[in-house]
């Protein structure tokens, strides 16, 4: 049950970029030592959505998007002592029902919680042929 005191808010002033920082560089799997100014960039060109309880920041995603046809879910966590509350449902929910992406191509590249995105619409795809690998990486 999603708790009471649960505040789902777009505001960028009121993300806590040092915990998202540190959770996205030091315990997820994708995005482990990403630097704090990459993080800080990735922010200001997304449309962020932080989830927070009694004013505490406790998980995060943010849309890459162009805002009319296309919208990537990205960097979805939520904090170890708050899992289990459907704070993590709550979240995508908000971010997919925003108002800036209906009716856009909605994507998501992720090799965990296959069920929570099911519920969403979201299925496995195989690569696609001649998909680039990202700008700067090394083949």
């Amino acid at each position: 049950m999603v708790p009471m005191n649960l505040e789902i808010s777009t505001d960028p002033a009121r993300l806590d970029v040092d915990m998202i920082h540190r959770f996205l560089s030091e315990r997820s799997y994708w995005a482990q030592g990403r630097p704090l100014d990459v993080v800080q960039r990735a922010i200001d060109n997304s449309l962020c959505f932080g989830a927070y309880l009694d004013g505490r920041q406790v998980a995060f995603c943010r849309l890459v998007t162009d805002r009319a046809t296309f919208a990537w879910l990205a960097d979805v966590f939520v904090l170890e002592d708050v899992r289990g509350e459907g704070i993590g449902k709550a979240l995508v929910a908000a971010a997919l029902a925003h108002p800036d992406v209906q009716g856009a191509r909605l994507l998501l590249a992720t090799r965990d919680a296959h069920g929570l995105y099911a519920q969403y619409g979201f299925a496995p795809v195989a690569p696609a042929a001649g998909q680039a690998p990202p700008a700067g990486v090394p083949q």
